[in-house]
């Protein structure tokens, strides 16, 4: 009878934005993970598969370290998140508003009765909403960096302390002490 190398792994299957599917493909590797196979990208997500032989080495310090890098791409991705949070609601709230001003200027203008004063009343206030709405991207634009600015040291860092993880990981995989 042959000997056979028989190998046990254990599997995994993730779903990502397609866009970070190399990132996270890069990351996995690092933990001794292989892509094995490419889901059908729906939308802007797809899913990957990958294994990992049962038997590695270190397996139990890799799968923290493992968890620890997961927690801090996402803190990392809540950051990027937060970048433009703010930003979105005053916008959404400030134009509305802006809409909102317009919209009763306009129908001043259309009162059952027609008025001199109504008329002028209703032009200003639509010349003050159109002046809000196209002020609203620029605005919009300044709390972004604003908040991109604060945000950047954290974001860098979290960075540098997924690469540190990564860096571990794979020096486990390599037989390295850490």
């Amino acid at each position: 009878m042959q000997d056979k190398n028989f190998i046990v792994y254990e599997y995994k299957t993730e779903t990502m934005k397609a866009k970070d599917r190399a990132r996270a493909v890069d990351e996995a590797e690092a933990f001794g993970w292989e892509a094995t196979e490419t889901g059908k990208a729906i939308g802007d997500c797809c899913s990957v598969t990958f294994r990992r032989d049962r038997r590695i080495e270190h397996r139990a310090e890799l799968v923290r370290l493992e968890k620890r890098a997961k927690e801090a791409r996402e803190q990392v991705t809540a950051l990027e998140q937060s970048k433009t949070r703010a930003a979105g609601i005053f916008g959404l709230i400030f134009g509305i508003c802006a809409v909102l001003i317009a919209g009763g200027g306009m129908s001043l203008i259309m009162a059952s009765e027609p008025s001199l004063v109504r008329m002028i009343v209703g032009i200003v206030l639509g010349v003050i909403g159109i002046a809000m709405c196209c002020l609203t991207y620029p605005i919009y634009g300044k709390i972004v960096l604003k908040k991109t600015r604060e945000v950047a040291p954290a974001i860098d860092s979290g960075e540098e302390a997924i690469a540190n993880l990564l860096e571990q990981g794979n020096d486990l995989l390599m037989n390295k002490e850490i």
